[in-house]
């Protein structure tokens, strides 16, 4: 498993607040790191993508740095259709960790959190 997500609150019955975790790809600077982000499923959800945060710190395109909020511009959100998932974000920002020109931009410490 490279990715997982789980609800918050098991008694969450509109399936709102996700806890994720991403699994760096192997050989990449994000190898042997687990990636904590929180999930929010609005009410407009599937129509619109769920808000995405990194608790875990990371250095990656469309992630704002000071807050580690997945911005509008990653490329899942753009194509967005109703058959999104929150499976298809947490794949995609694993994706983007593999690509050639990530692979190995510097990351903060192992264990670093947002604020």
């Amino acid at each position: 498993m490279n990715v997982s997500m789980g609800l918050v609150s098991h008694d969450d019955i509109l399936l709102t607040d996700w806890n994720g975790s991403i699994l760096g790809p192997h050989g990449s600077i994000f190898d042997n790191r687990l990636y904590e982000l929180r999930i929010s499923c609005g009410p407009d959800y599937p129509s619109k993508p769920p808000s995405v945060r990194f608790a875990s710190r990371i250095n990656l395109p469309h992630v704002n740095q000071s807050t580690g909020v997945v911005e509008a511009s990653l490329p899942v959100f753009q194509t967005w259709s109703r058959s999104g998932t929150i499976e298809s974000v947490l794949v995609a920002l694993r994706t983007l960790m593999s690509t050639p020109q990530n692979r190995r931009l510097s990351q903060p410490p192992d264990g670093a959190m947002f604020e």
